[in-house]
């Protein structure tokens, strides 16, 4: 009997497959990451078959690695970078662009015009979204207006749209299943989440023909079976969740009020709010947590769009740190830095600003400051961040007093420990940090009947360590004061 379940999780900067035993236990893993495009600045776009291929490479490097044949996997979960958009031809299945990647800005004058015309609140009531260029619906009206011939193909019904589940289930079933679940489609700005279907009246808005547009399914469902040809053997799909609900599910956060915060490529802060999508008066979005049996669950979620991207662009471009692990010990040497903020707003800023015209700045440099003042503003930079949502979430009437945390910047214990001194409340960390894969195989798990409830799942879930706040009240208030300053000058709009 298979008793393996597959998870594949499609990033932003890499690609991963991990192989989980029956008790979900992560037993073999493989990474790979692959180029970021950026044609200009504000705009940033993946090649396509590079996914492709690395999820190709990772997954086959599992199952050579692991011993494992396609007949000893009950399942397959897929997780992903969310609103990043694809669109392919159905006869060639190749792509006829770039896909446009969820950090991408090339719409915001799109965007602004829409708002101007008053339109925001109607979209914002179906979707729980923003009229903002992070969401996939005035990606897809891009391509479509800008690529040769594409809006005709489109309205023949030759072209297919997907968010990157969306795209690899029609690659890894060949072209059989174009379908997607309903936590990605819930990030397009063309779903209404209150009735779960694709809505007319937001299609007309965004200039989307309905044929482009997949079946939506639960997070646990059916979804077809790989190619043979591809692992040497049909492999069931059985479940999808975007990255960020994914994660939610893998910290168990299945109470109403439980909050999980990742610190990925950005940073996403979900709490649980049950059966009832919260209208927030403060920027935040309301969005499908899950959906199990026809049964929706609602969260209410802030973005921040550069989190562990900021300690890539330390890393990379400015070349003052070899690896992110360095930024522990540099930040422990120098201390809270008062003085220098850093602004990671290189494509624009998230929640609650939702201002995409916004960009990346270094304040407050004197001649004594160095590389220790720059890294450790940059981490402390995401920990303000956090804020920012906490107090707009707390706003909202959801009072969070633990939130859960994941991803590879929890890695760094100073980082934490500042993180809950500017927050005031507990931080836990878990004992298995890559929420996002677990949450793929546990929705998997649920489909091919390894893991019975999503009670068992709470029962799998461990804590590593817990970071109290022990920071003072009128410290953390100077400290958030002058964050909020430094925000003030890098706004396009005050």
């Amino acid at each position: 009997m298979a008793k393996y379940i597959l998870a594949i999780d499609q990033g932003t900067s890499s690609s991963r497959a991990v192989l989980f035993d029956g008790h979900l236990v992560p037993t073999f893993s493989a990474q790979q990451e692959f180029p970021q495009i950026y044609p200009q600045p504000g705009w940033v776009e993946h090649d396509p078959e590079a996914i492709w291929q690395s999820v190709l490479q990772v997954t086959r490097k599992v199952l050579q690695k692991s011993g494992q044949g396609a007949e000893g996997i009950a399942g397959i979960g897929i997780t992903n970078q969310r609103e990043t958009t694809l669109v392919w031809d159905r006869d060639t299945g190749r792509c006829i662009h770039n896909a446009i990647v969820w950090q991408d800005r090339r719409t915001t004058a799109r965007c602004a015009e829409l708002q101007q015309q008053g339109l925001e609140p109607t979209v914002s009531a179906k979707t729980g979204l923003r009229l903002d260029p992070y969401f996939s619906a005035t990606k897809i009206g891009w391509i479509l207006d800008n690529v040769v011939g594409a809006r005709h193909l489109a309205e023949t019904g030759r072209l297919a749209f997907g968010t990157v589940d969306c795209f690899l289930l029609w690659r890894l079933t060949g072209g059989k299943v174009h379908a997607t679940d309903a936590t990605n489609a819930s990030r397009t700005l063309l779903f209404n989440i209150h009735n779960q279907e694709w809505d007319d009246a937001l299609l007309r808005l965004f200039a989307v023909p309905r044929s482009l547009l997949p079946e939506v399914r639960d997070c646990a469902a059916d979804f077809g079976a790989t190619e043979a040809s591809l692992f040497g053997g049909q492999i069931p799909i059985r479940g999808i969740a975007g990255d960020q609900q994914a994660a939610l599910i893998g910290q168990s956060g299945f109470e109403v009020g439980t909050c999980k915060s990742t610190y990925g490529t950005g940073c996403f802060v979900i709490a649980n709010t049950g059966s009832q999508a919260i209208s927030s008066e403060n920027k935040m979005l309301a969005t499908i947590a899950y959906r199990f049996d026809g049964k929706v669950c609602y969260g209410l979620e802030g973005s921040i769009f550069v989190a562990g991207s900021a300690i890539q662009w330390l890393r990379d471009q400015l070349r003052i740190v070899k690896s992110g692990q360095e930024t522990e010990a540099i930040a422990k040497a120098t201390g809270v830095v008062s003085h220098v903020h850093v602004v990671p707003a290189f494509a624009g800023l998230g929640a609650p600003y939702w201002d995409p015209a916004a960009r990346g700045a270094i304040l407050g440099l004197s001649r004594d400051s160095g590389i220790g003042e720059i890294v450790t503003a940059t981490l402390q930079a995401i920990a303000y961040q956090t804020r920012d949502l906490l107090l707009a979430m707390r706003a909202d009437g959801i009072k969070v007093q633990i939130i859960r945390v994941d991803g590879g910047m929890v890695e760094n214990r100073w980082f934490l420990q500042f993180l809950a001194d500017i927050l005031g409340v507990t931080v836990e960390r878990p004992a298995n940090i890559e929420s996002t894969v677990l949450g793929a195989a546990c929705v998997a798990a649920l489909q091919t009947g390894l893991i019975g409830s999503l009670s068992a799942i709470s029962k799998l879930w461990q804590r590593d360590s817990v970071y109290e706040p022990q920071m003072e009240f009128d410290r953390r208030e100077q400290l958030y004061a002058g964050w909020l300053d430094a925000v003030s000058r890098v706004r396009s709009v005050r």
